[in-house]
């Protein structure tokens, strides 16, 4: 098991990328820590997790709040004794141009997508820096990478998630801490069918755009949780300050 004896938070954990990254590390060893606003759901997934043999907790949290991201780091080092790995999976999204967005709209995409990474990340490093190793894997997106129509916050957003993800590299590499950012594409998550109606598109419509691209589909939550597994394990060992774009090409076209 490639996370054997390991201790994850995994923030967003409740449904989509976050919900499946959570089993496979508990899968492959960890004890995880899942974050969310929904008790009911985070429940559900603790129990999915212990059904096959695995720990966890569900720790209540808002990243946009400092004293809930100290909260869940102090809970998750108080039932397991320490902390190893940090998903900073959280995240929302509401399309608009710069025109249309509110400043509300704007406010809650920076406070979920960029300054809860800054906050959580700020609770955890610590832990990781006593112990000389630890690994944060940030969330961001394709579009963080290159822009998308609509989603001017949401890019700005997941763009200052990749550079921090950077920053950061450069700042704990020598404390033994490893910090990279996974950029999915389009996956199918309760976000996604979301975004279409938000777009007035019907979700046969939304998938015809996906066909166009190389791979011609979008992605599942467990292609993604994949990815971030590599890199918060010691398979991507020689990983830092990278963003691992996981869109089925299409950045690349």
């Amino acid at each position: 098991m490639r996370l054997k004896d390991k201790v994850a938070i995994v923030t967003g954990g409740t449904s989509g990328i976050g919900r499946a990254t959570a089993l496979l590390f508990a899968r492959e060893g960890a004890r995880v820590a899942v974050t969310g606003r929904d008790d009911r759901r985070g429940r559900e997934v603790v129990a999915a997790i212990e059904r096959a043999g695995g720990r966890a907790i569900f720790v209540r949290s808002d990243v946009r709040l400092a004293v809930d991201c100290r909260r869940t780091v102090e809970e998750t080092v108080r039932t397991f004794g320490r902390l190893d790995i940090l998903f900073n999976n959280a995240g929302v999204f509401h399309p608009h141009t710069t025109v249309e967005c509110t400043e509300e709209e704007w406010d809650d995409q920076i406070d979920v997508n960029l300054k809860g990474v800054f906050l959580m990340s700020r609770e955890a490093l610590p832990a990781m820096i006593r112990q000389k190793s630890g690994v944060i894997v940030n969330n961001s997106s394709g579009w963080g990478i290159v822009g998308g129509d609509a989603a001017v916050a949401y890019c700005a957003s997941k763009g200052g998630v990749v550079l921090m993800t950077k920053a950061m590299a450069i700042d704990h590499g020598r404390q033994g801490i490893r910090v990279n950012c996974i950029c999915p594409g389009d996956v199918e998550t309760p976000m996604l069918p979301d975004d279409a109606k938000k777009r007035g598109l019907t979700w046969e419509d939304y998938l015809k755009g996906a066909a166009n691209r190389p791979l011609g589909r979008i992605g599942t939550p467990e292609e993604i949780a994949g990815a971030v597994l590599f890199l918060a394990s010691d398979d991507s060992s020689f990983m830092t300050g990278a963003a691992l774009v996981v869109d089925g090409g299409g950045a690349a076209d």
